[in-house]
């Protein structure tokens, strides 16, 4: 299998950060909105390179998905950024009114989600944003796996015309994508080509496939590996190409077992060409306070766990 090295942890926020400033140096519709979080979403560089397009909201969420709604009449491309909880749950009807059904061109970006916030605890952790999200009708929902394609990914979206989500995270994680690969809104990344089983991965859990592909292949078995980070719209064809070889599938996400990728990949597999599917995923619960490791381990988020999916699915053939 093909080999990935980690060019050493780094979190997903700060890749954040870095293409919003790259951002503001090129185009000058861009502009950032924060909830009194500059520092956790990494918006300093933008705030102190143009501080007449950085908009400091406050705890005002709400507030500031108006704001940006209204920005986009005159033409501006607004970057929303705080927790994934607040800038999901908490703020969902305005999203739905003023953003989704209204189609405005916002960019709700999204840190600490997940499991992985750690010590917060479990009203931090949200795990269910994604399914909030790709309820929306016209919402483009994407989560990154490393550092450098969530840079990727926030300087592809001001390209694109349409509300987005982009959902990152707090801590740091191995980067091993590369440094200016070219992203690409809907189109899955085949990681590792395989025959015996499907791991479709999103987030965190995409270096956690990758580690699991290894020891499975140490096994005999071979695993085909793709990088999901558009959740919605969902590369249908690049999941049913893969399927046609291997004939069942392991889904792995930081997120709820209901709503999320999972569900998703389960949908267009019983519309198309039914398989045996196993999910590696929150089991319809919420998280607690403890480290990130702590908790990808008590909730079965590890590429351990995605071993034992794929022995379990592969009986199911």
């Amino acid at each position: 299998m093909k080999k990935y090295t980690n060019t050493g942890n780094k979190d997903t926020r700060s890749g954040f950060g870095a293409g919003l400033t790259e951002l503001g140096q090129n185009n000058e519709n861009v502009v950032a909105l924060c909830a009194d979080l500059i520092g956790s979403l990494k918006m300093d560089d933008f705030k102190k390179n143009h501080p007449e397009r950085f908009f400091q909201i406050g705890i005002a969420e709400a507030n500031m998905i108006g704001i940006a709604a209204g920005l986009t009449i005159g033409g501006k491309i607004p970057f929303t950024g705080t927790f994934a909880n607040f800038s999901t749950g908490r703020v969902y009807d305005q999203i739905r009114q003023s953003v989704a059904y209204s189609d405005k061109n916002v960019k709700i970006c999204a840190s600490h989600a997940g499991l992985t916030l750690g010590e917060d605890g479990a009203t931090h952790q949200i795990l269910e944003d994604i399914g909030l999200m790709k309820m929306l009708p016209g919402m483009t929902v994407i989560n990154t796996c490393d550092y450098n394609q969530t840079k990727a990914a926030t300087m592809a979206i001001a390209d694109f015309h349409g509300p987005v989500y982009l959902r990152f995270g707090r801590p740091s994680v191995p980067n091993f994508t590369p440094e200016n690969g070219k992203f690409e809104i809907g189109k899955a990344v085949l990681l590792n080509e395989g025959s015996d089983v499907t791991i479709v991965a999103t987030g965190h859990l995409v270096w956690e496939a990758l580690v699991a592909a290894e020891a499975l292949e140490a096994k005999g078995i071979s695993a085909e590996v793709i990088n999901i980070h558009t959740i919605k719209p969902l590369d249908e064809e690049a999941i049913l190409a893969s399927l046609a070889k291997t004939k069942c599938v392991v889904t792995a996400e930081e997120h709820n077992i209901m709503g999320g990728l999972g569900e998703s990949v389960a949908r267009v597999l019983s519309l198309n060409n039914p398989a045996p599917q196993e999910f590696v995923a929150v089991n319809d619960s919420f998280g607690e306070s403890g480290t990130p490791n702590q908790l990808m381990e008590k909730y079965g988020l590890t590429n351990q766990a995605i071993v034992e999916a794929v022995e379990k699915v592969m009986k199911r053939k």
